[in-house]
């Protein structure tokens, strides 16, 4: 599936496309077509809603953020790909 992103694009949060729907292992259907998508992936940490929430707001600290090198470990380790 997703096996390699291009450096440029990979500033913590990350978007990648599928040209075809059959690509992901669904089942061809003759109705529907071929079609492709565009998931746009956006990592946080746990506290985040900290910042944003309308009632008793706060800080959300720097160490809490996730970094360019955090998200880039999380994908080659939890999505078993590889960075160009």
């Amino acid at each position: 599936m997703i096996s390699d992103l291009l450096i440029r694009f990979f500033v913590g949060n990350f978007g990648f496309g599928i040209d075809e729907h059959i690509d992901l292992g669904i089942k061809y259907d003759t109705n529907t077509g071929i079609f492709g998508m565009d998931f746009y992936v956006i990592l946080g940490r746990a506290g985040k809603r900290v910042a944003r929430r309308k009632h008793a707001k706060g800080k959300f600290g720097k160490h809490q953020r996730i970094s360019a090198e955090d998200a880039k470990q999380w994908f080659t380790e939890k999505m078993a790909g590889t960075i160009v």
